[in-house]
């Protein structure tokens, strides 16, 4: 009984640390698989820089020097870009029959599903001499498909109005859900980004260019050369501000998995109190142990052991005893990981690293905690050990 109430410290220190850390593991996969769901190596151009003209500070949005030529500039000279969508977004009614919906119109190139790992449910993707005429054509999100025709229907063929202009259905894109800057991404139409410009807006200009970098190791570099293309393009003199902005889906994340990582760290050291705990706990009975057996300690040495060989022995006992609550605790970890997982559907990955950790700890813990009483036993005189009582 004291044996195991004594392991009960390491158990559970290894158990929370295991669960603690699977937490943090399984949030910043949540985070992950949202960027994903974005797209692959995605760089955003957006023309919503800070700048100023006639000596008046424009504010965000005040920008509408990115053109289609910019786009095309980017795709021809940049390395290492693997695709690219020109933008120019608007909002407006859509109707069809008697029902209506007001949504996001989502101006775009053909490369959009390519960039963004994103297939059709019915029909196909707009083309590029779609692209080319400035075709009425468009592709619905499921949500607008669901309210205008129905949930599940094909639409395909179907005419819609968008701002009283008729446009053809040509597919309908597979449900993607919410992005990862929150806004429903099935709750868009996408159409030509010159039908936008040329037939909704009359506007010469779009409003930003999404860019897939051709692996994720690229993306700062291809980054870089599309900030100084741009400014040279645009004939921004050195120390003026940019016309545009340019971002990286992992700046976008990247204070969301700062804090998903702080708190991971900040659990995980909550749950190594329990470990320190559980080795005081393990070099207490080791101290009553070698108090308790002082008798037979003396008896060992008096017939010829060694002080080396004392030590081990109660060295080999503590890390024994810490290791089997490691173990024990190990297995309570992955246990109440996958009951968090199970009951409370919180997102949890144990990860191998993680269990390797706390099995090393449990050792070293073993080792630290145990020293001292092991020392202590072989330290004894044989002699005054015999005589105690």
């Amino acid at each position: 009984m004291r044996t195991a109430l004594t392991m009960l410290g390491m158990i559970i220190g290894v158990g929370a640390v295991i669960t603690m850390v699977a937490l943090g593991n399984g949030a910043q996969s949540t985070i992950e698989q949202q960027i994903q769901s974005v797209g692959t190596n995605i760089i955003n151009v957006n023309a919503t820089g800070m700048f100023m003209m006639g000596g008046v500070r424009m504010g965000s949005g005040g920008s509408n020097t990115l053109t289609p030529e910019d786009a095309n500039a980017i795709r021809s000279e940049v390395p290492g870009v693997k695709y690219l969508a020109a933008g120019a977004n608007s909002r407006a009614q859509v109707v069809f029959g008697n029902q209506n919906w007001f949504t996001r119109i989502q101006g775009t190139d053909i490369d959009l599903p390519l960039i963004r790992s994103w297939p059709t449910e019915y029909g196909v993707f707009f083309s590029s001499q779609d692209v080319q005429t400035s075709a009425k054509v468009a592709v619905l999100g499921a949500v607008v498909r669901d309210i205008l025709f129905g949930e599940g229907e094909d639409p395909t063929g179907q005419m819609i109005r968008v701002r009283n202009q008729p446009f053809k259905v040509v597919g309908v894109m597979t449900r993607k859900g919410q992005a990862a800057m929150g806004e429903d991404q099935d709750d868009s139409i996408y159409v030509p980004y010159t039908a936008v410009m040329k037939k909704l807006q009359r506007t010469t200009f779009i409003q930003n260019i999404t860019v897939s970098a051709e692996s994720a190791g690229s993306i700062k570099k291809v980054a870089d050369d599309i900030a100084v293309l741009l400014r040279a393009r645009h004939k921004i003199l050195p120390g003026e501000s940019d016309d545009f902005m340019v971002r990286t889906l992992e700046e976008m994340a990247s204070l969301r998995l700062q804090a998903t990582e702080t708190m991971t760290y900040l659990l995980a050291g909550i749950a190594g109190v329990s470990l320190l705990v559980g080795g005081i706990g393990i070099m207490n009975i080791m101290l009553v142990s070698v108090t308790e057996r002082t008798h037979e300690i003396g008896l060992r040495l008096s017939i010829g052991a060694r002080g080396w060989d004392v030590l081990m022995q109660f060295l080999v006992e503590a890390v024994v005893l810490s290791l089997l609550g490691g173990v024990i605790g190990i297995g309570v970890g992955f246990g109440l990981s996958r009951g968090l997982t199970q009951f409370l559907e919180w997102p949890t990955s144990v990860s191998p690293d993680a269990v390797a950790l706390a099995f090393a700890v449990t050792a070293v813990t073993g080792v630290f905690f145990g020293f001292y009483p092991a020392r202590k036993a072989a330290g004894l005189d044989p002699i005054e050990a015999l005589r105690y009582e």
